[in-house]
């Protein structure tokens, strides 16, 4: 829900010509510790809100346009808003724009920037404020980040500005301070959702401006918090907006560390350290000695873990050999025995809870002479003249080895076929995996591999089209199929959710049959939640405030 991996899982809009941005001098960034002005002490210290950020040593960004990391989605939509948000129910609901019509059978969406909306600093905010920011999403300059063109890219003229061949968006113009436009290239009810991930959250082209390299270290938006302090690869401490357009943040501070370990961040919940754990990382093995506590949280997540087979190359260019490598292991004996039950088995590719989701798939079941047969039919009996392969995977997750393990083992038993594992720390493995993606027959492109995708935004269009269309950035093995390509850019267009959705299904159908990728296992929230803290929600796309962050509170 967000980078390519994950999610980052995750998922801009952009206007007239950077001229036309607010182009006052730059105006300072509020005192972090009290509103411009004010000379009000601190609130109380019972008010600080302590949320590990576990599995990174620090944040990879927290600039809404190149948030990829779900830690760093976190922390930016802490930070940021934009036009729409997701409420405590995933439900698009009014941010920066107060409300908007659609027009145009879906092509044209025109919003109304709320009266009022200010950055933290009091300078106010207008529609071209967000014009800038997503213009600048989409710049050349920014052309590396993959969340602008991967799901905005159907704004008219978007491309075209990360092309370089235009200054501006044409599809995005400024009516007038409190309006905006946008024009698609063909109608997309997913549009909303798409505008809840980061990348066109508006920000302050001032402060930007002032210092492009590091103005995120006192970043500050329209969001509920400014960043007080980033101390790198240690923590990042947040402090309420004195101007949120939603009112007064009730608490005085978040301290966010960042604990590499989950272990670790658990001993400090264990310790009073903490109040919340687990929200990206929590240490499964640990799960039976703090299943039965009230403060203990368990939610199954849009988020699949799957295995990604390079379709453009031999040997699983031949959909035989996929087909019998995903009857070739017990599934159920990897989620229930190697996992110990801490995951749930998945068999399709959008998940249990979203819009969408078919219990009734047909699904590669083990059966390991029937893989033998697909095996042989391929030109490989009991794994004869098989070519030596790695499955590659990255070592955030002390699990990935096990399941490594496991897979090699079970293919060895049921194919004949013998594999290395070859893994790699994480930024390795996901330039390999960008690599893959950008050419399948790249040094270091990999051959297949272990990886998750979670929501960007709670729509199956995230999980099948993002992910299986042929060309489109996230599908990093090359899988491609003419039917699924029709069915699913039918569906991306389709107002009516109740056609949507089977358009959507019979797609997933095609890619499970042919094991575009394999799904292992959908992935469940567990953290841990002092009660103390109330006004949050845990979601299956992580945690929101049941209403809003002015009314999170922290008790003594």
């Amino acid at each position: 829900m967000p980078n390519r991996t994950w999610f980052r899982a995750i998922q801009a809009l952009a206007a007239l010509s950077l001229v036309l941005a607010a182009c006052a001098a730059p105006t300072a960034a509020p005192s972090p510790t009290q509103a411009p002005g004010s000379t009000e002490a601190a609130p109380a210290a019972s008010q600080v809100l302590r949320w590990a950020i576990e599995g990174v040593n620090e944040l990879p960004s927290i600039d809404p346009p190149t948030v990829g990391a779900s830690q760093s989605v976190a922390v930016a939509s802490l930070v940021f808003e934009g036009l729409v948000k997701l409420d405590g129910k995933l439900n698009v609901v009014p941010a920066g724009a107060e409300s908007w019509e659609i027009k145009d059978g879906g092509k044209t969406f025109v919003f109304h920037i709320r009266p009022g909306l200010k950055f933290a600093n009091g300078d106010p905010v207008t529609a071209e404020d967000f014009a800038y920011a997503l213009n600048r999403a989409f710049s050349p300059e920014l052309s590396a980040n993959w969340a602008a063109g991967y799901f905005l890219s159907n704004i008219a003229g978007a491309m075209d500005v990360q092309a370089g061949t235009a200054p501006s968006i044409s599809g995005v113009q400024v009516l007038d301070p409190q309006t905006l436009q946008i024009g698609l290239n063909v109608p997309a009810t997913v549009f909303l959702y798409q505008l809840t991930f980061p990348t066109s959250f508006v920000i302050p082209k001032p402060a930007v401006e002032a210092d492009p390299a590091a103005w995120t270290d006192h970043a500050y938006g329209t969001g509920p918090f400014m960043v007080k302090e980033w101390k790198h690869n240690q923590s990042i401490t947040l402090v309420p907006n004195p101007n949120y357009w939603a009112g007064k943040v009730q608490l005085s501070e978040i301290q966010m560390p960042f604990i590499q370990d989950a272990a670790t961040a658990l001993k400090l919940y264990q310790t009073g350290e903490l109040d919340i754990m687990g929200s990206f990382n929590f240490p499964t093995d640990q799960i039976p000695a703090v299943k039965d506590l009230p403060d203990f949280k368990q939610l199954n997540q849009f988020f699949v873990t799957y295995i990604g087979f390079n379709n453009a190359q031999p040997p699983f260019s031949d959909v035989r050999v996929r087909q019998a490598f995903a009857q070739g292991f017990d599934k159920d004996v990897l989620v229930n025995q190697v996992l110990e039950g801490a995951m749930v088995r998945a068999d399709t590719l959008i998940p249990p809870g979203m819009p969408g989701f078919n219990a009734n798939v047909q699904v590669q079941k083990f059966d390991a002479a029937g893989a033998q047969k697909l095996l042989a039919d391929a030109g490989y009996p009991g794994g004869a003249g098989f070519p030596a392969i790695a499955f590659s995977v990255n070592d955030q997750d002390p699990n990935y080895a096990k399941i490594a393990a496991f897979l090699q083992q079970q293919w060895k038993e049921n194919l004949g076929v013998d594999i290395t594992i070859n893994t790699l720390e994480l930024s390795k493995f996901n330039e390999d995996l960008t690599a893959t993606a950008n050419d399948p027959t790249a040094a270091g492109a990999l051959t297949f591999y272990l990886s998750v995708w979670g929501a960007d935004y709670p729509d199956p269009q995230n999980f099948v089209s993002q992910q299986l269309r042929t060309g489109v950035g996230n599908n990093n093995g090359h899988y491609s199929n003419a039917e699924f390509d029709k069915l699913v850019d039918a569906a991306d267009v389709e107002p009516d959710l109740a056609k949507r959705l089977p358009m959507y299904q019979q797609a997933e159908q095609i890619a499970l049959n042919e094991v575009g990728w394999l799904p292992l296992f959908y992935g469940k929230q567990n953290l841990l939640l002092n009660p103390k803290v109330q006004g949050l929600s845990v979601t299956a796309q992580g945690l929101f405030p049941v209403t809003d962050w002015t009314a999170v509170t922290v008790a003594p």
